[in-house]
């Protein structure tokens, strides 16, 4: 049997020196890889005492990929040669065609990954931005001056609203055939910024279980199924992960080829919308919230530049409803309350509100509640 084989991933344009490793790994001549950074020692021992490179793996595994972590303790989707290649081939098809794409997400989380694997499915050299340091919208225009033919990328929301900020780089985006964002919610007011820019936005959903984003602007790709199960969106296809790594009676992978995500969901008209993740309903007097319902509304206050809303414990209600909000203008609790009740019902309004400087992420930029629930705790109310 083999073993899984740590893939030391460089920052900046040397990440560039693993697509002979990739190549292999597509074509399935490589043991797989487990990616780790090469500028982040702690998080590679995290991975490396989860996920045990140098142990025996399954055969048909290619790469082993670390989903984000919610519990602390990083699960590996084993995904095979084929479902990579799937993907990367849906995702042109899709798009229009095989094109140049920029980097600009760490390359061992999936989103980055598949940047690399399509880079090396279309035969094209990847242009590789240095986020080690975090993303700085600056770098865009120069990177996107030397790209030709068609041109792809694919952000996080975060990076979109500091690109947003800078008009060259906004403009640069803009030179782009399709950009990917996902990783975590859009607010509706980012994707109309963002659309009015001319830019051409494609927000994938999907996760590391599915090779990345398999399902764009709520339309699976070629090949991609979707099934609900009292709303939990269940995916399946051939980019579906083998499994997770030393979990192989694991409940999310009961059936083979289908994935049961922790997402809510409904299809109308052959569309996919996600209303949240099941485990983060907010119950409160008796009655279901659902936060991201919440800050999709609240999001259209034109003082929220960003918002999370999450349930906090409470003697009464159970849990109570509250908001973290990124503000860009003066913004109160009744304001706040009152937009939500446009067009939600009150029992979802928050009755608090966090004014906060940034909310924090995890992995390739998703919100991290369990972090924010913490802060918000030892806080008080505004």
């Amino acid at each position: 049997m083999l073993e899984l084989e740590e893939l030391t991933v460089p920052s900046g344009p040397a990440a560039a020196e693993i697509l002979p490793r990739l190549r292999r790994v597509l074509d399935g001549n490589s043991p797989a890889v487990l990616p780790v950074p090469a500028d982040d020692q702690r998080e590679t021992q995290r991975l490396r005492d989860a996920l045990a490179p140098g142990s025996p793996i399954d055969d048909e595994a290619a790469l082993v990929v670390a989903t984000s972590g919610t519990t602390g303790t990083p699960k590996g989707a084993m995904l095979s040669a084929a479902a990579l290649r799937a993907s990367g081939t849906a995702t042109h098809a899709r798009l229009g065609g095989d094109g140049s794409w920029l980097l600009a997400l760490p390359a061992h989380h999936i989103a980055g990954m598949q940047v690399l694997l399509r880079s090396v499915l279309a035969g094209t050299e990847p242009i590789v931005l240095d986020v080690s340091a975090g993303f700085d919208p600056r770098s865009l225009p120069a990177a996107v001056g030397s790209m030709s033919g068609r041109k792809y990328t694919s952000l996080v929301p975060i990076q979109l609203v500091k690109a947003l900020g800078d008009p060259a780089a906004t403009e640069a985006l803009a030179e782009f055939d399709a950009v990917l964002l996902g990783g975590a919610a859009t607010p509706v007011p980012l994707r109309e910024r963002a659309e009015a820019a001319g830019i051409r936005l494609v927000r994938t959903y999907g996760m590391s279980e599915t090779a990345g984003g398999c399902v764009y602007d709520g339309v699976p790709l070629d090949g991609v199924d979707i099934r609900l199960d009292d709303r939990r969106v269940i995916l399946g296809g051939p980019t579906v992960a083998i499994g997770y790594r030393g979990m192989p009676e694991h409940p999310a992978f009961a059936e083979k080829g289908w994935f049961r995500t922790d997402d809510a969901g409904a299809v109308s008209d052959g569309v996919l919308s996600i209303q949240g993740r099941l485990d983060e309903a907010i119950s409160t007097g008796g009655l279901t919230v659902v936060p991201q319902v919440v800050e999709a509304a609240l999001a259209t206050h034109p003082s929220v530049r960003e918002c999370a809303v999450l349930g906090l414990p409470d003697d009464r209600l159970g849990e109570r409803v509250v908001v973290a909000v990124v503000a860009s203008g003066a913004v109160t609790l009744a304001e706040l309350r009152a937009h939500a009740a446009q067009t939600l019902d009150t029992s979802a309004a928050p009755r608090e509100l966090y004014l906060v400087d940034a909310l924090p992420v995890r992995g390739p930029g998703k919100l991290d509640r369990a972090a924010l629930r913490k802060r918000l705790i030892g806080d008080l109310p505004h």
